[in-house]
């Protein structure tokens, strides 16, 4: 792993939460994208060397309305950015960790992700990440 790529914040309202987060850092989001295949939108925001991502359901189906059911608006994973992704989805599931898809696929910000259950670590979110090639 070469350092922590993101933290994700589950929010209930994008806008709001953009504005909060401008004015909390004092500059606007660098980028909103839509991720169809996780209905869900979002924004980041450039923090040094590491980003964070606003994440909003974009309907009640979606993992992060699901979360936000059950807990309220705040941290929802960490993202860590890998070279190799297959290494090292091998190299963890040979440590014993449980995940959500082996199989990386298309995330925000031109990523291919992958998710460890929390199950198998401490009931934090973890994503593995790395640039689409």
């Amino acid at each position: 792993m070469m350092k922590i790529e993101h933290i994700g914040i589950a929010v209930k309202d994008l806008n709001v939460s953009n504005d909060l987060m401008h004015k909390l850092l004092g500059k606007p989001a660098y980028k909103e994208e839509t991720v169809e295949g996780e209905s869900v939108k979002t924004s980041f925001f450039e923090i040094g060397e590491s980003k964070i991502e606003l994440l909003e359901a974009m309907n009640f189906d979606s993992a992060i309305a699901k979360y936000l059911d059950k807990n309220r608006e705040g941290i929802h994973h960490i993202a860590f950015a890998v070279d190799d992704m297959e290494t090292e989805i091998q190299r963890l599931k040979n440590e014993g960790f449980q995940f959500i898809n082996e199989i990386p696929k298309k995330g925000a910000d031109n990523k291919m992700v992958v998710f460890l259950h929390p199950k198998s670590t401490n009931g934090v979110l973890v994503e593995l990440c790395s640039e689409r090639k």
